[in-house]
């Protein structure tokens, strides 16, 4: 695992994608909990949203959770705005694809909105929206991300009845595109459920996972050894 000190002198900078298994899992959820834990570590945290759906007047949920976090958890985030961390917003509720209209998504344009927000962190978490296989546009889907942002994956699963094949078929088409990936099952209304109707198999077929959010410590241990 990379040390802080060594993030620190060799200008180390960590990129993790985290997507999940279908859209209402986690994400951000599961960011916010590995940012405390980075920062417990003198990390200095920071996250990015390429593109949020669904948004209010209010703003963009999900992003304002995020830099609200990072403001607290790392003060060189202090003047960023949501507009930095979330450059593309859309008000309808839907893959981007739909929710963009006409708008065309520009993705020189999001690699240097994110290596902003990268120059001051020493670990950014690059949230995707949905699942996998959600369509961005004509050409790509969120799948193409990891790559397009050269950063380690992390995929969030529910622990209920039913999530053992969409788990399954996430982690077979991240194999098949040669995209490296960790497994988080974010546990919340869903232990009990998850004890006896989807670890079993895990155990028997070998998934390694780490369970949030008792496990976020173990679970940022894997991404930094991964990602860095």
């Amino acid at each position: 695992m990379l040390k802080l000190h060594t993030i620190r002198a060799q200008g180390v900078r960590i990129r993790i994608f985290v997507t999940a298994t279908n859209t209402d899992i986690g994400k951000t959820h599961t960011i916010l909990l590995l940012m405390e834990e980075a920062a417990r570590r003198g990390l200095r945290p920071a996250a990015f949203k390429p593109i949020e759906t669904g948004v209010t007047p209010k703003g963009p949920a999900d992003g304002l959770k995020l830099l609200h976090a990072m403001r607290r958890l790392n003060p060189d985030t202090e003047r960023l705005a949501v507009g930095d961390i979330v450059p593309y917003r859309f008000g309808l509720p839907a893959a981007p694809f739909v929710a963009k209209g006409e708008t065309k998504i520009r993705y020189d344009y999001l690699e240097e909105k994110m290596k902003e927000v990268e120059r001051l962190c020493d670990i950014l978490f690059i949230e995707g929206a949905g699942g996998l296989m959600v369509p961005i546009d004509g050409e790509r889907f969120m799948i193409d991300l990891p790559r397009l942002f050269d950063a380690h994956t992390l995929l969030v699963a529910p622990g209920r009845l039913g999530s053992i094949n969409d788990t399954l078929l996430s982690i077979e088409a991240l194999r098949n595109r040669g995209i490296g990936s960790d497994l988080a099952v974010n546990l919340q209304e869903e232990r009990e459920d998850f004890e006896k109707v989807t670890r079993p198999y895990y155990r028997a077929a070998r998934i390694d996972h780490c369970l949030l959010p008792e496990e976020s410590g173990r679970c940022l241990d894997r991404l930094m050894r991964s990602g860095g």
